[in-house]
């Protein structure tokens, strides 16, 4: 689980109703029938059974990915050994051991693949004997209010589960840079929920009420004033990305296509004269991408994407990840004269 710092501003509005006193009589309202408490006590029956079938049915293809330097969740992508999970569980390990949910010996495990971009990667263990692939869903198809439930191993508890709902769609987060400097992981679409995720939930399930795999929890958002994480606020990458992902590194051992947009630029945050962060400053522009060809040189400070302001590579990335290649994009660059100009960029596809 990594965490995001989100600054949420709400207005809540209070509504009252006022009734103005008439002469005439009110007719006498016709009573509403309220539930019985059979009926009540039969639909908290049918959604504990519900939830009680799913982790019955789920937890088998949930496993703990543990390192040298931590540990993690992963879920069983088919029946050869093949497990799912973040790219910051596995971190630098290209070894690593994995233990069922359900118990049992830790197996040995190799890394695959990783691609840090959308913060995934593929693990394959030894003994491949009794494992149980999960199911995945579409999750284009999610609905806002739909239960879920959160599969994993937070705080090293093996087989916990939390459930809350899908509290948004389409939410684009940015991770927090890794430690070693790399550029940090922009995920687009992510799910939003209101399941718990703690520290050892990375890369296990975020499961409908089917017993399908509609996300994997990945990082909750980080309330400053609170100096810790916020509660209720989750975000899963969409099981569509992560089959996406995985299925190309099952098949060729690495992601051949990314379908992500590339400016084709190194770029770091500028700070500017009042102490604030004032655009994404090229250090380097590669040769023949959509930058280069358009005009984009070192030194330049990119300030805006397509009217949107830029002013941290944070802010970059997550306009870049609602684009696709080949899309156009109004970039807006300061120069280092000081001049202003903006250039249209033909978008590439990231490499992987």
């Amino acid at each position: 689980m990594r965490m995001i710092v989100a600054a949420l501003a709400a207005t809540v509005s209070l509504i009252t109703g006022c009734t103005g006193s008439i002469s005439r009589p009110s007719p006498t309202p016709t009573a509403s029938p309220t539930p019985s408490r059979s009926a009540t006590a039969g639909s908290a029956h049918e959604l504990e059974a519900a939830y009680e079938t799913v982790i019955k049915d789920v937890l088998p293809s949930i496993v703990q990915i543990t390192t040298a330097v931590g540990l993690g969740s992963g879920i069983v992508y088919d029946a050869a050994g093949h497990i799912v999970t973040n790219a910051h569980v596995v971190g630098e390990a290209t070894e690593m051991e994995v233990t069922l949910a359900t118990g049992g010996a830790p197996r040995k495990a190799r890394l695959v693949a990783a691609f840090p971009p959308d913060d995934l990667a593929v693990i394959k263990v030894e003994d491949a004997a009794g494992l149980v692939p999960a199911r995945f869903a579409d999750s284009s198809k999610l609905r806002v209010g739909q239960i879920v439930l959160a599969m994993g191993n937070p705080l090293g508890f093996s087989g916990s589960v939390t459930n809350g709902i899908v509290s948004a769609l389409g939410r684009t987060i940015t991770e927090p840079q890794d430690e070693g400097g790399g550029p940090a992981a922009t995920i687009a679409n992510a799910i939003q929920t209101s399941a718990a995720i703690n520290p050892g939930n990375s890369g296990g399930a975020l499961v409908d009420l089917s017993g399908q795999v509609v996300g994997i929890p990945t990082l909750v958002a980080s309330d400053p004033q609170l100096r810790g994480s916020a509660p209720g606020i989750g975000f899963a990458i969409p099981s569509n990305t992560a089959t996406d992902i995985t299925a190309q590194i099952v098949k060729y051992g690495k992601v051949v296509n990314t379908r992500k947009a590339a400016l084709g630029i190194a770029g770091r945050t500028v700070i500017g004269s009042d102490g604030a962060p004032a655009g994404v400053g090229v250090v380097r522009v590669t040769a023949g991408g959509g930058a280069a060809k358009a005009g984009i040189r070192e030194g330049d400070v990119i300030v805006s994407v397509n009217g949107t302001e830029t002013p941290q590579m944070s802010d970059l990335s997550e306009v870049l990840a609602q684009l696709k290649p080949g899309d156009q994009a109004k970039i807006e660059v300061l120069r280092s004269n000081g001049a202003t100009e903006t250039l249209t960029v033909t978008l590439g596809q990231l490499t992987a």
